[in-house]
């Protein structure tokens, strides 16, 4: 019993570390869009938008998810890491450099996916940004995969603070699409330098360290995990490319605003994830099936505590949080973002640590993803062509929401749930309740508070919220002991340097 339970408070630790890091590196890049939407018109802020974009769906697709081998084979192959994380660096070389020889040969290739020549001038920095993301990508993976989550948080952070300072120079000082993608370019290339010097205090002269099995055993296990994940990120990009072919930049703009949800609710997924993938590989490996079961109802509890409020809170101040961040030139955002927030709640499901950590079903996700791209691409065009943005944002959110119930049936299947294990995630309901009784309460606040400016209104209805939702969560008696000392312990310690900081503040200083 303490074993298991070091091993949990060990899991929560790292995933810790690492949500602490993509929240601080969220903060610090929150600046950006909210600078950009003033300094840029909606045109040139949609072709932002759009030049990213393509960076973004490329240098998530390229790789395959092959540096993800690292959280199945560094655990288990110690021994042979070196080799593991050089095979990672050549592949991800390769395939990178595919994206630089593309637009470097064929540049008005970006004209047929936009339906625009506007990026064309841009398509060498687009390929060349693409290569280094790819590359520079891997710090992230390598330093979790090798159990240093503490020194991924401030890989995350550091990369994060240098990025979005190169950045708001460059809009500052330049405010041009060329003037950002140089910036980002050379934020790169540090990046990759900084990943050079950790693979070599780490591997040591990994280079030298070349294995054609294991490379061989990454591929059979990486690539159908891979090509799962490049339908993934098409399922989850295609929609805008529609809008984009089909409206232009300026409506493009608009939607981007309106699914701004979810980069920011990916922080504390995109930390417990890698983690529990690793967590419930090692456990796969000892045969230790009721652990993975109960360890991944703790993190859907977890997630749960975070993301049923803020859907909740969410949905209650939607236009108010649209009109303060990105003014009032963006409020036709909002239908597109209330419609976005619904994957949301469902974002709780974690089916993909526990099919990765069974190589035997790594075909599953292809086939599955192969039949929902299908779906998608047929109700992408027919909801696009008749009702507009609300069509193509209803069209995603409905076939994503699918596709993650049928993982999470192959989940429970793969590790034989049973219906006795469903009082594990009895807190997961109370949390449901204690945040809609929250919102429901504070929708009804918002009424009287309508009419003042949109910070008023998020701050009185934010703070309304929070102290509603904690209430309900301790009246439904959802902290365990141990969480409840924490909390005692965390608001002991804020009382305590409040109050030391009146003891030493101008005045009562004692002579």
């Amino acid at each position: 019993m303490m074993s298991k339970a070091k091993q949990n408070l060990s899991l929560t630790s790292r995933a810790s570390w690492l949500i602490m890091a993509k929240t601080a590196a969220f903060v610090f890049g929150f600046a950006l869009p909210l600078l950009l939407v003033r300094r840029l018109s909606q045109n040139d802020f949609g072709l932002y938008k759009q030049a990213f974009l393509v960076i973004g769906t490329i240098s998530g697709i390229l790789p395959l998810g092959f540096a993800t081998s690292a959280f199945y084979f560094l655990p288990r192959e110690r021994e042979k890491g070196g080799s593991i994380v050089l095979n990672i660096i050549l592949f991800n070389c390769v395939v990178g450099s595919l994206a630089v020889i593309l637009f470097l040969l064929a540049p008005h290739s970006l004209a047929l996916i936009l339906n625009s020549q506007s990026l064309v001038p841009y398509a060498g920095h687009i390929g060349l940004l693409i290569l280094l993301l790819i590359l520079g990508s891997f710090l992230e993976v390598a330093s979790i995969a090798n159990g240093e989550p503490r020194l991924a948080t401030v890989f995350i952070v550091a990369s994060q603070v240098l990025k979005t300072a190169m950045l708001v120079f460059a809009a500052i000082f330049f405010g041009s699409i060329e003037a950002l993608l140089t910036a980002t370019v050379i934020w790169g290339a540090l990046q990759l330098i900084t990943l050079g010097c950790y693979l070599r205090s780490r591997f040591g002269s990994f280079w030298s360290e070349f294995s054609w099995p294991t490379m061989r055993g990454q591929l059979a296990y990486g690539l159908p995990f891979g090509f799962s994940a490049l339908l993934y990120i098409v399922l989850g990009d295609l929609h805008n490319y529609f809008v984009s072919y089909c409206f232009g930049p300026a409506a493009f703009a608009l939607y981007a605003i309106g699914c701004f949800s979810l980069p920011f609710v990916g922080i504390i997924g995109e930390s417990v994830g890698p983690v529990l993938i690793s967590r419930v590989s090692e456990l796969q490996k000892q045969a230790k099936t009721n652990e993975i079961i109960a360890i991944t109802a703790a993190g859907m509890r977890k997630l749960a505590a975070i993301y049923f409020p803020l859907y909740a809170l969410l949905m209650v101040v939607g236009r108010e949080f649209i009109s303060f961040l990105f003014t009032t030139q963006y409020l036709a955002s909002w239908p597109i973002f209330a419609i976005n927030l619904t994957t949301l709640p469902f974002l709780i499901v974690l089916a993909d640590p526990i099919i990765r950590s069974h190589a035997e079903h790594r075909f599953f996700l292809l086939k599955v993803r192969l039949l929902t791209i299908v779906v998608l691409f047929v109700g992408l065009w027919f909801g696009t062509k008749y009702f507009g943005l609300l069509g193509a944002i209803t069209v995603m959110v409905s076939v994503n929401l699918v596709d993650r119930l049928i993982e999470g049936a192959k989940a429970c299947s793969i590790v034989n749930v049973r219906w006795r294990d469903v009082r594990l995630l009895k807190d997961v309901g109370k949390l449901a309740v204690a945040a809609l009784a929250a919102g429901s309460l504070t929708a009804i606040v918002r009424m009287f508070v309508l009419g003042q400016r949109p910070f008023v209104v998020l701050v009185i209805c934010g703070l309304v919220f929070s102290f509603l939702y904690a209430i309900f969560v301790m009246a439904l008696s959802i902290p365990t002991i141990e969480e409840r000392e924490k909390i005692r312990g965390a608001f002991a310690s804020v009382l305590q340097s409040a109050a030391r900081k009146r003891s030493f503040a101008p005045g009562l200083t004692r002579s």
